[in-house]
């Protein structure tokens, strides 16, 4: 799970990575014989049986240094990734944050662009709030409604959803499977875990190769398997 990718003087919210340390992280990856994925395809492979090599790599909000930063180091090692968006916010700022660093968020022309590389484009929400604490109207507009905006705009309707925060919970969960969702990115959702509540690994800049692999073998012990289709 990674955000923003940038050189930044402040990073109060710890999500942010150095192009330098991304590049770092992809070569980890590689020289193990690993390929970074969509998390669309990391699941096809999973229900097929076969997760062989694969890691699935998120970005959250949308952030225009990812197609300015990430997306040429992505394509420079062969990997893809999902970059997951809030088509409310389109050519906007990262407001929800309010200690800041304010940071641009992709228009129209830069999720076609990452799409058009071949990034899976998915869902963030609309404005990036907190599912749990949404009114039910206001909670179909955050998972339906966002999914039929970026269907209108890349021309196929996305597969995923992340949670923002991370915060989840079953009413939730319910919301995004209604919402047509194949899938949805939380955290560490714990008893929710599943195809609509799936565990990642928190990536920051202070993560250097010992910190990966420590965090990799560290993995399926703390976060409970998700079973193929369900």
């Amino acid at each position: 799970m990674y955000h923003s990718v940038t050189v930044t003087a402040a990073d109060p919210y710890n999500i942010t990575v150095t192009p330098d340390r991304l590049r770092t992280h992809l070569d980890w990856l590689r020289a193990r014989g690993l390929r970074g994925v969509s998390a669309a395809e990391l699941l096809a492979a999973h229900d097929a049986g076969d997760t062989g090599g694969l890691v699935a790599l998120t970005f959250d909000d949308g952030y225009t240094d990812f197609t300015r930063n990430a997306l040429p180091l992505l394509r420079r090692h062969g990997f893809t990734a999902t970059v997951f968006v809030l088509p409310g916010r389109l050519g906007g700022e990262n407001e929800w944050d309010e200690l800041g660093p304010r940071r641009e968020l992709l228009d129209e022309a830069g999720i076609r662009a990452a799409a058009d590389a071949g990034m899976e484009i998915g869902s963030h929400g609309l404005l990036h709030r907190a599912l749990p604490d949404l009114d039910d109207a206001t909670l179909r507009a955050e998972t339906a409604d966002s999914r039929a905006r970026l269907a209108e705009l890349t021309g196929r309707e996305p597969a995923g959803f992340c949670y923002p925060y991370g915060t989840v919970d079953e009413r939730s969960v319910a919301a995004v499977r209604d919402a047509g969702y194949a899938y949805a990115c939380a955290i560490d959702p714990g008893p929710l875990t599943g195809r609509h509540a799936l565990p990642r690994i928190h990536v920051g800049q202070s993560d250097g190769t010992a910190r990966l692999r420590l965090k990799r073998l560290l993995h399926p012990l703390r976060r409970r398997p998700v079973e193929a289709g369900a």
